[in-house]
């Protein structure tokens, strides 16, 4: 992936709902100015989201869904439902398409009140006003035609003001002016060939951005790399794989933390993962811990997620848990028996979903914790990985 594409994960999620039939699939189309969806007047057509990476001017890049109604019947409609439900966890602007000749019918209405509960932006879209003028418009609401283009300007602008998000910003903000940073990056099994994962790319190009000195090498090369300066390094930023060798290498005077924190600073989790870090030693013989991550990949010999944090979390606490794992997309609502969520940094979700998933466990009183955070804790450095990082100053 280059330097200069916007990965989904950092896409504004737009999705649109409604029932069978509202004319959600024609209006996707008629805002993006493509046949993205399949338009029928058979009810059902949309059988599963349907997702598109594209630029919507003034926003910049996002990613339109395209769900399946949200009324669909039967056994097959249940899980289209189930589908449309997973969308929620990762939907930034929710547009509800109503058919204007119809009204708002009971799935738009609970459809509301789910969204509501997760406190997301909604806009209703009452399609179809070129056949019947909606009267008494919401704040909220737009009246549109997908037909004749009528009013679909309006509704990209408010989705544009809805989705524009706060800036935020994942290290330099924590570093002094031209700042000279070392990033331990490992390429071994478990690397992309030809490419670096994404917090890294992303602290590399901030780094570059915002006029630091970014000088980048594996564990072994740290040695010398660091004896070569005149100064001290600002910073070290590691992969959490190699805390342990890179901890032991790095003076205490040098700040060193690692990508996994500091994305799951970005990302607005920090706090509650620090806290989670408590059920790690308090782990009993039998004990189910559940090791999630949000990507997918092909597990090699040494896998981090299957391997490497058992192994590590077995010796730190002295006992020997139960694992379940999930990966990609998949993340249960029932947490039944489970003890503690050992979570990748989530660099492939987007905030809303990574936020969601802490929710879902919070709210079930499953400490969790992400993959940096648990390994420095395991190697006996937390407190030297947060503690430049000001906004946990004290926490432990």
């Amino acid at each position: 992936m280059s330097l200069n594409e916007t990965v989904s994960s950092e896409r504004v999620h737009i999705a649109f709902f409604g029932c069978r039939n509202a004319g959600k699939s024609s209006l996707v189309n008629a805002v993006t100015g493509q046949k993205l969806a399949v338009v029928s007047e058979i009810a059902g057509t949309t059988t599963d989201p349907v997702k598109k990476a594209m630029e919507i001017l003034p926003l910049g890049p996002v990613v339109i869904i395209d769900t399946p109604g949200i009324d669909d019947e039967g056994a097959l409609g249940s899980l289209r439902v189930e589908k449309t439900n997973e969308v929620l966890a990762k939907t930034d602007v929710a547009v509800l398409v109503v058919d204007s000749e119809k009204g708002l019918r009971e799935p738009d209405r609970a459809l509301m009140r789910e969204l509501a509960a997760r406190k997301l932006p909604l806009i209703i879209a009452w399609n179809k006003c070129d056949l019947k003028m909606p009267a008494g418009l919401a704040k909220n609401a737009v009246a549109v035609s997908a037909a004749t283009g009528e009013g679909v300007n309006e509704l990209k602008e408010r989705i544009a003001a809805l989705g524009r998000k706060e800036e935020k910003l994942i290290v330099s903000d924590i570093l002094p002016r031209n700042a000279v940073v070392v990033l331990v990056i490992p390429v071994d099994e478990s690397a992309p060939k030809g490419r670096l994962i994404l917090p890294q790319q992303l602290v590399l190009r901030e780094l570059l951005d915002e006029h630091c000195a970014a000088l980048c090498c594996q564990p072994r090369e740290l040695p010398a790399l660091l004896d070569s300066l005149r100064e001290p390094p600002a910073m070290v930023i590691t992969d959490s794989q190699a805390f342990g060798t890179v901890s032991k290498t790095v003076p205490e005077s040098i700040p060193l933390t690692s990508f996994s924190i500091l994305m799951a600073r970005y990302r607005g989790e920090l706090l509650s993962q620090i806290e989670g870090v408590k059920a790690l030693k308090e782990l009993k013989d039998g004990d189910l811990v559940m090791i999630s991550e949000g990507c997918t990949h092909h597990r090699q010999c040494r896998d981090i997620g299957t391997v490497k944090l058992p192994g590590w979390i077995e010796a730190y606490s002295g006992a020997k848990p139960r694992y379940a794992f999930t990966s990609g997309g998949e993340f249960p609502t029932e947490f039944e028996g489970v003890k503690l969520i050992v979570h990748c940094g989530g660099c492939m979700l987007t905030p809303t979903e990574m936020h969601s998933r802490a929710e879902r466990a919070k709210n079930a009183g499953v400490p969790m914790v992400n993959y940096g955070i648990a390994i420095a804790a395991m190697h006996g450095i937390l407190q030297r990985s947060i503690a430049p990082i000001p906004e946990v100053k004290g926490m432990l």
